[in-house]
C-alpha cells in the first residue's frame, strides 16, 4: 500500500471485516513476538515468569486440587502454562498459531522429558480430541474472536472435555475492550520492532463500535527506507458478566463462577482481565 491510500480507506472499519489480521503464522513475525513472550521486562505478550508461576499454582492447588489430569491451552504461545503445569504432573496439549511460540514449546518439553504435545493451527480448524479434565483459555484470547467463533471454539471445547471437567477462561473486562477501542490515534518511530525489524514508523488508530461492542485496531507500518506501509489490524469482542453468562450456558457450561484473578485475588494495581470457570455437566 502507498501512504496516499490511507487516506481513501472507510475511516471507521466494521469489526473482523477489513482488519483482522496480525501475521501470528510468519515466521518472522513469530519469532519476533517470541522475544517478547520470554520478556522479563514487561508483562505485554506473555507475563513474566514470576507472576505466570503464582498462576499456575493456583490452578493447580485450587481449581485441580493438585490432582493431575489432562490439560488443553488454547492459544498456548510458547508453552509457558503447558510446561509449569506438565512439572506438576499434568499431561498437557498446546494449540498454537505462531511457528516460533510451538518449535519453543516442543525444545522446551522434549529438553525435559515432559508430558506435553503441541499442535500449530488456527483454533477455528483445529480438532480438540477428548479426554481433558481442564481446558484454558488465557489472556484475553477468547476476545479476539467473533462472538460466533468463538461459540464455535467454547462448543469444541465442551466436547473435548469428560463429564464433569473444568473450562477455565481469563477474558478481557468489558471496560477495558471498551478503553481500547475510545483510545484515538497515536504514533511512533522505531529503529525496530514488532511489525517489522527494519526502521519505520507506526501509525495507531483505536475505534469503538457501541452496537456490536467491539473495538478495533489498526497498525499502519511505513517502512523508513523505500515509504512503502503494511498494514495490519484486530478486532476485540467485549462482554458484560451477563453475557459471558449466557454465553457459556449457550454452550452446554453450568456453574460459571468469576474470580478477580488467575490467582483468585484482586490484582493491588487492578485488571484487564476477569476469571470464570464452568464445568460441563457429569
Amino acid at each position: 500500500m502507498k501512504l496516499v491510500d490511507l487516506i481513501h480507506r472507510t475511516p471507521q472499519p466494521e469489526p473482523w471485516s477489513e482488519h483482522d489480521n496480525i501475521p501470528w503464522y510468519d515466521p518472522e513475525f513469530s519469532k519476533r513476538m517470541l522475544k517478547e513472550h520470554l520478556s522479563q521486562e514487561h508483562d505485554a505478550a506473555s507475563r513474566r515468569f514470576e507472576v505466570i508461576d503464582r498462576q499456575v499454582n493456583w490452578i493447580h492447588n485450587q481449581l485441580l486440587s493438585a490432582t493431575p489430569t489432562w490439560i488443553l491451552d488454547l492459544g498456548c504461545g510458547p508453552g509457558l502454562y503447558t510446561t509449569r503445569l506438565a512439572r506438576l504432573g499434568h499431561t498437557c496439549t498446546g494449540i498454537d498459531y505462531s511457528p516460533a511460540a510451538i518449535a519453543y514449546a516442543e525444545k522446551t518439553s522434549l529438553n525435559e522429558i515432559l508430558s506435553c504435545s503441541y499442535q500449530m493451527i488456527d483454533l477455528r480448524l483445529a480438532e480438540f480430541g477428548s479426554n481433558y479434565g481442564m481446558v484454558m483459555f488465557l489472556y484475553g484470547e477468547p476476545n479476539v474472536f467473533s462472538r460466533d467463533d468463538l461459540v464455535q471454539i467454547l462448543n469444541k471445547a465442551y466436547r473435548a472435555l469428560d463429564p464433569g471437567g473444568l473450562l477455565l477462561l481469563e477474558p478481557h473486562t468489558l471496560a477495558s475492550v471498551v478503553e481500547l477501542g475510545r483510545g484515538g490515534r497515536s504514533w511512533s518511530i522505531n529503529p525496530s520492532g514488532l511489525f517489522s525489524k527494519r526502521a519505520h514508523l507506526l501509525l495507531e488508530e483505536r475505534f469503538w463500535d457501541p452496537v456490536l461492542q467491539a473495538a478495533t485496531v489498526r497498525y499502519d507500518v511505513i517502512d523508513g527506507v523505500n515509504g512503502y506501509v503494511d498494514c495490519f489490524g484486530q478486532s476485540l469482542q467485549g462482554y458484560s458478566i451477563e453475557q459471558y453468562i449466557a454465553l457459556l450456558e449457550e454452550c452446554g457450561f453450568l456453574d460459571a463462577t468469576f474470580y478477580p484473578s488467575l490467582t483468585g485475588e484482586t490484582e493491588p494495581e487492578g485488571s484487564d482481565f476477569l476469571v470464570v470457570t464452568a464445568q460441563k455437566g457429569e
